[in-house]
């Protein structure tokens, strides 16, 4: 598991993103930080997330309440194309019927 996290600190260094963004993605509840002897971890499988975040902030100038709509639409349309799939799967079984 500890391969699996990323110093914050570090991460914040080497990305040129500000420590205090990702306190408020953190405070919105789009990602988890754990904390190990005082120091600041991310999950690694967050990262990519974290970016998406980063170049919405950075680089579209999207403050976080615009991030948290993103993704809950973001979110919804994954529900959407799930729930196309699954109602296409049934049809296909019912046209096999007939």
């Amino acid at each position: 598991m500890q391969t699996d996290l990323i110093i914050i600190r570090e991460y914040c260094r080497n990305s040129d993103i500000e420590p205090s963004f990702i306190n408020l993605l953190k405070e919105s509840g789009l990602i988890d930080i754990s904390e190990i002897e005082e120091e600041q971890y991310i999950l690694s499988s967050q990262l990519s997330d974290i970016e998406k975040y980063a170049r919405l902030h950075y680089d579209l100038s999207i403050n976080i309440e615009g991030i948290e709509a993103i993704r809950h639409l973001l979110d919804r349309i994954d529900e959407l194309q799930q729930e196309i799939r699954e109602l296409r799967s049934r049809i296909r079984l019912f046209s096999e019927d007939l």
